[in-house]
């Protein structure tokens, strides 16, 4: 799939900056852009973009389509004539290094709601028709999704399997009653999904015109509480009450002892069949156009997962369940000459999951902070690093480099300073020179690792429901002198 080396950038759109209490679609993601082009780097990686559920993980999304408002950028819908500069003069004091995601979304909600008033009254011909344009595209998946967040709120907030019965059986004229009674609400959605993907795709063709390629991710599991289970339940293990008989998660691993539990509900892969994969090919082909390269986290359950009973309160007790990936991605690629796919293949791996990755030809991980548990011979050295794999410092999941140097044994340290040779700099800027001089096509490191921050920048520790992926960064964190040190590296070593 790629033919040059590349290097890239890690990092969550709301974790830049901005005066809104979190990173948006705005200028300043214009600005990381042009930033990453003038110093070589040729890949911004994001996490999901999906309206965040609780906890505010961004893998645990009301709906596997639609766009978390809370990225819209205000400032742009001032450029559009829908929000006057008055109505931004006086903006909440949000903090500027963690969002504060229930006091952002609040002030957003209003804001949003007043350039929906504003153009319903003033919007011209053209601007309607772009957006009856969007409806007509989107509707496929949008007036599910509408209606299901029309009704969240209608409700108090309640999963979809707490409604009227008559609402969770989707039957028509419930349906139709709802989206009739809720129509200010559902049409507010819609229109907010608007704004969002008219910012994310102006967003996406100008980086692309700079020559920085989207990497997006896209989780292996949706969420219970979503539109999407909502609307498929025949495709999800579920009982006759709409909860899960089993959920999703993995062993016990590097991560997390006790394993993670992720709640999720587990796909009902027979019945996916059945519709020759429809639900799953039209996923990835929305995720294809959104992004120009696609992650699929957790890519070894497309191969077999870890179901857990849904009583159980930890990942521990579990077996593994076959999944059907390789007639879904053989499907796909009997359509698409190449598959933009990026295999998440961390954690326990099997030899079915490596001919399932290695059958399609698709790129996995390897992380260099996984490098020195072991010997010579781990898989994440570098020297054993082949180059259809994109090599990280860390990810997301991962502490910053700063932050696990200090937390790791002597004998990991002792491995990692011989090996790096860590006396020649900063344990940073080795671990990154060497990810950077790897034969992987493709070398990425979270943008904390960059600006050599310790574990207080950390985006998420698995395992644990609260307190994650808040993180922000100040503008004057990210210096110059950081982007001459990685262009540098990308002129040294072909990147």
């Amino acid at each position: 799939m790629q033919t040059v080396r590349k290097s890239g950038i890690l990092l969550h759109i709301s974790s830049l900056p901005s005066a809104f209490g979190i990173g948006d679609l705005g200028p300043e993601a214009y600005h990381l852009v042009d930033n990453l082009s003038k110093n070589g780097l040729k890949i911004w990686q994001i996490l999901p973009l999906g309206p965040n559920g609780p906890g505010n993980s961004p893998y645990q999304a009301y709906s596997a389509y639609s766009g978390d408002p809370i990225l819209i950028s205000p400032e742009m819908l001032v450029d559009w004539g829908l929000l006057s500069k008055d109505d931004l003069s006086d903006i909440p004091l949000f903090n500027d290094v963690s969002v504060d995601f229930e006091k952002v979304t609040e002030w957003k909600t209003n804001i949003f709601r007043l350039a929906w008033q504003n153009f319903q009254l003033f919007a011209d011909s053209s601007f309607r028709n772009e957006y009856q344009a969007f409806l007509n595209e989107h509707g496929w998946w949008l007036n599910d999704y509408a209606l299901y967040a029309a009704c969240k709120i209608e409700f108090n907030g309640l999963a979809w399997n707490k409604w009227p019965k008559n609402l969770i059986e989707r039957q028509e004229d419930a349906l139709n009653y709802y989206k009739l009674e809720l129509n200010d609400n559902f049409e507010f959605e819609r229109f907010v999904q608007f704004l969002f993907f008219r910012q994310w795709f102006r967003l996406k063709n100008y980086a692309n015109e700079k020559g920085i390629q989207i990497f997006g991710d896209l989780p292996l599991y949706v969420s219970l509480d979503s539109s999407d289970v909502w609307g498929n339940q025949k495709i999800f293990l579920l009982d006759e009450n709409g909860e899960p008989t089993m959920v999703g998660g993995v062993p016990p691993d590097y991560f997390c002892e006790d394993g993670q539990l992720w709640g999720n509900p587990v796909y009902n892969w027979n019945e996916i069949e059945k519709s020759n994969y429809q639900w799953w090919i039209a996923r990835l082909y929305f995720n294809f156009h959104l992004f120009n390269l696609v992650r699929i986290d957790h890519f070894r359950g497309l191969e077999s997962f870890w179901a857990i009973p849904a009583d159980s309160k930890t990942a521990k007790v579990g077996q593994w369940l076959p999944a059907k990936g390789f007639n879904l991605l053989n499907i796909l690629q009997s359509q698409l000459e190449n598959l933009p796919i990026i295999a998440e293949d961390l954690g326990i791996i099997t030899p079915e999951v490596e001919h399932l990755r290695g059958h399609f030809n698709l790129p996995g991980m390897k992380v260099l902070q996984f490098a020195f548990t072991s010997d010579h011979t781990n898989e994440h050295l570098p020297h054993n690093i082949s180059s259809k794999n994109i090599v990280y410092t860390g990810t997301h999941d991962n502490d910053t480099i700063i932050g696990w140097w200090n937390s790791i044994s002597a004998e990991e340290k002792n491995l990692a300073h011989n090996y790096l040779n860590a006396s020649k700099g900063t344990i940073s800027e080795r671990l990154i020179s060497y990810a950077w001089a790897s034969v992987a096509e493709i070398a990425i490191l979270p943008i904390q690792d960059l600006m050599q921050l310790d574990g207080s920048a950390r985006m998420n520790i698995p395992g644990i429901a609260t307190g994650n992926w808040s993180w922000r960064y100040r503008k004057n964190q990210l210096k110059k002198n950081h982007w001459e040190f990685i262009k540098q590296l990308n002129i040294i070593y072909n990147r």
